[in-house]
């Protein structure tokens, strides 16, 4: 691929997702993380982009709304109203719960309440939604921004996730498949497999417009994963493959 070619590339893949890792750059171009950064270089003397900590973002509007938390929250609300409070139900009192930035995982939030007794994500719309309480202790992530996204992103992110414990994990993904977890950022899936690992039960809240769906990076097998919560939507044999590899499958409302 020749340089303008990859650049062009890059260009186009920041102005989409808005922000990514270096990892994630060379991926989509093929082409080595030093040669990423040369690029990166050029791109920002054209004031294109900005170069980050381990990443870069871009300086124009985007022109998807794929990764926008209020457009992605618009996307089947019922079916994740009912998951969030199915989700919900399976915390129990005064426990110590991570949640992840997905949206659906915004809908478990606002049904727990202030049972729980701490909360620690690195989603902005989720720390907001606590702000107000006087009973439940909330310990938001370090990172960087991600924006419209309200999601904190990157090493230090990362790093909060690696040093907690808690008792359940609460996340989300872009899909699953009979072999694992598939996500659509590499920046958000460093962060969850710290997550998963400081977990002891890990719940998997995911709508049924993720099953049989293969994203950009995988991000987990089963082997760490307790539960995964659905609709009545999800596809029946996918629901069973997954029960029979000793997953509890609850579909929300039955």
């Amino acid at each position: 691929m020749q340089p303008e070619e990859r650049q062009a590339r890059i260009e186009a893949y920041l102005l989409k997702a808005e922000f990514a890792s270096l990892e994630e750059l060379a991926q989509i171009s093929g082409a080595s993380i030093s040669t990423v950064r040369r690029d990166l270089a050029l791109l920002e003397q054209g004031q294109r982009i900005r170069r980050t900590h381990g990443g870069a973002r871009s300086l124009q509007p985007p022109k998807t709304d794929e990764f926008v938390f209020n457009v992605r929250d618009t996307h089947q609300v019922a079916e994740k109203e009912a998951i969030g409070a199915a989700g919900a139900a399976l915390v129990q009192p005064g426990q110590t719960v991570i949640i992840d930035s997905g949206t659906t995982c915004f809908h478990v939030a606002r049904h727990l309440g202030e049972r729980v007794g701490q909360v620690i994500t690195n989603s902005l719309p989720v720390a907001n939604l606590f702000s107000g309480s006087n009973r439940l202790e909330v310990h938001l992530s370090g990172g960087v921004i991600y924006p419209r996204l309200g999601t904190l992103v990157g090493p230090h992110a990362t790093e909060t996730f690696t040093r907690t414990h808690a008792d359940v994990a609460i996340l989300s993904a872009s899909g699953i498949a009979e072999d694992g977890i598939y996500s659509s950022h590499a920046l958000i899936v460093d962060i969850q497999r710290a997550m998963i690992a400081g977990s002891g039960r890990v719940i998997f809240c995911l709508d049924h417009t993720k099953f049989g769906r293969r994203s950009t990076f995988f991000l987990s097998d089963f082997s760490g994963v307790d539960v995964i919560v659905t609709d009545a939507g999800a596809p029946a044999d996918l629901v069973a493959g997954l029960r029979r590899q000793g997953l509890e499958v609850i579909l929300a409302g039955h």
